[in-house]
């Protein structure tokens, strides 16, 4: 996987609006938000896309959604709802090649989304 601007700001290299970091997980607030909140989790363990998982990368996928679902608990958002969505490639919607859960929140979600 090449140098992905997530990769730089799990290093710390490129500023972001951290919200939540645990020793596997970082989240940070989207710059273009779809919602009131829309928060991106991260893997600190480098994957490029859904398709590049294995077996192995069970407990990290894991403790991605599980950091989102608290999260989410903690800013009021559990009884009312919310989304996680993850993207894969460039079809999918995804514009940067390292695995992340989006989580958007505080209004109500319409499918299609927009």
């Amino acid at each position: 996987m090449t140098d992905t601007l997530f990769a730089k700001i799990i290093r710390r290299e490129i500023p972001a609006d951290i919200v939540y970091e645990d020793e596997a997980v970082l989240a940070f607030r989207d710059i273009n938000p779809q919602a009131p909140v829309h928060v991106l989790f991260v893997p600190k363990t480098p994957i490029a896309t859904l398709n590049d998982l294995t077996d192995a990368d069970s407990l990290s996928v894991g403790k991605l959604v599980l950091a989102a679902t608290r999260y989410a608990k903690a800013q009021g958002l559990a009884e009312n709802g919310y989304r996680c969505v993850m993207n894969c490639n460039r079809d999918g919607g995804q514009t940067v090649f390292h695995l992340h859960l989006h989580l958007l929140g505080g209004r109500v979600m319409q499918w299609p989304p927009g």
